[in-house]
């Protein structure tokens, strides 16, 4: 897919790659009408959106692939999916990185949590042996049909097992074929350039506010040597955020008028959805396809 390739070179180029995350097609394709080149399929939002429920492993792979697959239809610029832990072992990996890539995504970040996982900036998250790891990537690489497929390999180990182990595992799934490396909820600026001179291919940031990680901005980041950073969860937060106050505000007033200038009216929204294009359809006019 030419989304594909397209986010290998946002990867490659000097300029930190930005990937606000997505919690469903429709913040998406907000997301993407703002100008960001790719979008981050937040697994915390999937939870989020659709059961309601926090980010401790409950969403199925299945469930995960068929939003992404809704998701990336909703879009023309790459999808950077969260793949958990594969789910599973390596042979759940390999049917987990095939269905997400018939889904459409552009790459899959997969995590050396055990299962069920946790949100990376919770506590109590406990990680698998490296090697086993290991071996989940080396299948992952090779289950993929496309070669511009990406695989983010991502260790938590930092926080209960420390920053060398940490490092020593991102360099070992290099080895095991991950196209770019991610260690979860460094603590400092300077255990993130610490991590970026150390490790040999790309780096992921990860930006979770009011998470483990300190709230840096992206040219900070790419300074510190990131080729791209996540914020992940901040449009789940501005939507829980959004829909709390109006709900007060109707509960309270019995209306939606004080509100007016906080929201989209139906006409805003038409446009944001492509209603236009359906109607040029209905007309027998193709170029709304």
């Amino acid at each position: 897919m030419e989304q594909r390739k397209r986010l290998r070179a946002l990867v490659e180029a000097p300029e930190i790659l930005v990937l606000p995350g997505a919690y469903d097609a429709l913040s998406a394709k907000i997301l993407e009408q703002a100008g960001f080149d790719g979008v981050y399929f937040t697994g915390y939002g999937q939870s989020a959106s659709c059961l309601g429920a926090p980010d401790v492993g409950l969403m199925t792979m299945t469930e995960m692939a068929e939003r992404a697959a809704r998701t990336a239809a909703a879009l023309t610029v790459p999808l950077v999916c969260d793949g958990d832990t594969g789910f599973g072992n390596a042979v759940n990996v390999v049917r987990t990185v095939r269905e997400y890539e018939r889904a459409g995504a552009a790459a899959i970040q997969l995590e050396d949590q055990t299962f069920p996982k946790k949100c990376g900036h919770m506590t109590g998250r406990q990680v698998i042996p490296a090697e086993e790891m290991a071996e989940k990537l080396c299948a992952a690489a090779a289950a993929r049909r496309d070669p511009d497929f990406l695989i983010i390999a991502r260790t938590d180990a930092r926080t209960t097992l420390g920053l060398e182990e940490a490092i020593r595992r991102a360099r070992l799934y290099a080895e095991a074929g991950a196209d770019l490396l991610f260690v979860e909820s460094l603590e400092s600026p300077e255990e993130m350039r610490e991590v970026n001179r150390r490790l040999p291919l790309p780096t992921v940031a990860n930006m979770v506010e009011g998470g483990r990680s300190p709230a840096l901005t992206a040219a900070e980041l790419q300074e510190l040597g990131y080729a791209a950073v996540l914020f992940p969860v901040a449009s789940v937060y501005a939507a829980a955020w959004a829909v709390r106050g109006l709900a007060d505000t109707l509960r309270r007033t019995g209306t939606t008028a004080g509100w007016s200038g906080q929201m989209m009216d139906f006409a805003d929204f038409n446009r944001l959805v492509g209603l236009e294009g359906v109607r040029k359809l209905e007309r027998g006019d193709l170029s709304g396809l």
